[in-house]
């Protein structure tokens, strides 16, 4: 069990510091469509969707990083008075929501990009990209926060039994 989430917790930390950089990639897009628009008066229509892409990558790849850090928003109106027991098995009850949650919308867009891949499917925009790479990107995002979301389960469980997990 402790292999198994220190490797997760691996992988989520280093796709999530590969995706913390997308921000920079992400700011010299649109730095790049603003001076192109003021100095040469020229417009690109993949740059916006582009960036699009980019912030949904940025924002699915991160998303296990950012669970292992423990900054997503909580409301702790009585979360904060609890034992570290308490907090632990109701951590553990609830992320239980959060594994049906990410099976069903893995199930969904597996079956999204299976089919973008079959049909060869393109955005409906002028530019027109293929669809498959980013519903790909979103299948691993969703993904690892599965596995994620599996090992703070079993950390729960391990805190909750009063053990440690990690």
């Amino acid at each position: 069990m402790r292999l198994y989430i220190r490797a997760v917790d691996e992988l989520s930390y280093r796709l999530g510091r590969f995706a913390v950089y997308l921000i920079f990639v992400m700011m010299g897009t649109l730095l790049f469509a603003a001076l192109s628009r003021v100095l040469f008066n020229t417009s690109y229509i993949w740059l916006v969707e582009s960036m699009q892409f980019m912030l949904v990558a940025y924002f699915l790849l991160g998303g296990a990083y950012s669970m292992q850090l423990g900054s997503h928003v909580r409301m702790d109106l009585f979360y904060e008075r609890w034992s570290v027991r308490t907090k632990a098995t109701v951590d553990a009850v609830t992320i239980c929501f959060l594994i049906f949650y990410l099976v069903m919308l893995l199930y969904g867009g597996w079956s999204s990009a299976e089919y973008a891949l079959k049909y060869g499917e393109n955005s409906r925009s002028a530019w027109a990209p293929p669809m498959a790479p980013i519903k790909i990107v979103m299948c691993v995002g969703i993904a690892v926060m599965l596995l994620q979301s599996t090992a703070r389960f079993l950390k729960n469980v391990a805190r909750a039994l009063g053990e440690d997990a990690e």
